[in-house]
């Protein structure tokens, strides 16, 4: 459905399509714009629960990761010096190399979050690659258990299939209702309906999550600045309200946020994946689900306004919102977020 329209003068120019979805960490489905139930791919939203066995299986301890770093394998890192070190310090506390990341490599996101021009002499590597602590903290488990590390990303991999029966276990779903596909970086990576994801993250912000989820919490929302980096969304987001939202967005115009103090989850896709219209259908959702001061007070203000300026400065038009946010009756709330492919969850 149109989530976002942005105009030019008086005049509508462009619409972006999407859909949305607001669940408790049952499942129930609070309120939804959109078809909540199609599967979207996860993109990088998907980083906290790829991280889970690891922490589950007291890898962090083991190896001597601090918090900082378990934010790093959730993370899509801009490049920065902090986000360089902390991966290569992974990396040598479990005895590998850069050269065992198979993530591959590409300029630091720092330069296009900023305007910067990256350097004309950057020689970008796998640590530059805003998946290499994912791709470290895959490493790890590898080591931690024995593994081996050159087929880490193969779906066939023990780890991975332990990170499909995580995720699978936490939304109460059958593992092979998770459509598989493979992510920019070369990991499996899962389609979820909005609805479950928005679940899952409900239970990453629940103050009653296990402790494995408590640590993957903690961790983003004690050290957002490794999460994503200068000028980031997920950075501005979990900055907006510390301690209470943990953010994270993907690729292709997918966003989630966990909200502790709400108890709740909720689930973004642009349709063609544009960023453009993101950050105003964000601020939307939370000023209709009463996150944002009236005021104006909050950092993310800006989004809510959503100007277009051209390159001298010049108002030329809005991003602005145009879909409700509706409660699902009870028919569709019977099977819960996921529908009637599910099975009984276990945290």
């Amino acid at each position: 459905m149109p989530l976002i329209v942005a105009t030019r003068g008086d005049a509508v120019e462009s619409v972006y399509y999407g859909s949305l979805a607001v669940a408790a960490a049952d499942g129930r489905l609070l309120a939804a714009a959109g078809d909540c139930t199609f599967p979207m791919f996860t993109r990088s939203t998907l980083k906290p629960f790829q991280a889970l066995p690891f922490v589950a299986d007291g890898g962090p301890a083991h190896f001597g990761f601090s918090p900082a770093q378990v934010a790093l394998m959730c993370a899509s890192h801009s490049g920065e010096p902090r986000h360089l070190a902390g991966v290569a310090d992974m990396l040598a506390r479990i005895a590998c190399d850069e050269a065992a990341l198979q993530c591959g490599s590409h300029a630091p996101l720092f330069y296009a979050a900023t305007g910067r021009a990256p350097p004309a002499d950057l020689a970008a590597s796998p640590l530059h690659h805003n998946c290499s602590g994912k791709h470290a903290g895959f490493l790890a488990w590898c080591r931690l258990h024995g593994q081996p590390t050159a087929t880490y990303l193969d779906p066939a991999h023990p780890l991975q299939r332990a990170i499909r029966r995580r995720l699978a276990r936490l939304l109460g779903l059958r593992t092979n209702a998770l459509p598989l596909g493979i992510d920019g970086c070369g990991a499996p990576n899962y389609a979820l309906p909005l609805a479950c994801l928005a679940q899952a993250y409900a239970r990453l912000a629940s103050p009653g999550a296990p402790p494995p989820l408590a640590t993957l919490f903690a961790a983003m929302t004690g050290h957002p600045e490794m999460v994503a980096g200068e000028a980031r969304n997920d950075l501005l987001l979990m900055q907006a309200a510390a301690g209470d939202w943990v953010a994270k967005g993907g690729a292709d115009g997918v966003q989630a946020l966990g909200v502790r103090s709400r108890g709740l989850g909720i689930a973004l896709k642009i349709a063609d994946g544009s960023p453009r219209a993101l950050q105003t259908a964000l601020a939307a959702i939370l000023d209709r689900l009463g996150l944002l001061p009236a005021d104006g007070a909050s950092p993310l203000a800006p989004w809510r306004a959503g100007e277009i300026r051209n390159a001298a400065g010049r108002l030329t038009g809005r991003l602005l919102p145009v879909f409700e946010l509706v409660r699902p009756g009870a028919a569709q709330e019977s099977g819960g977020a996921g529908g009637g492919d599910r099975q009984e969850s276990a945290a």
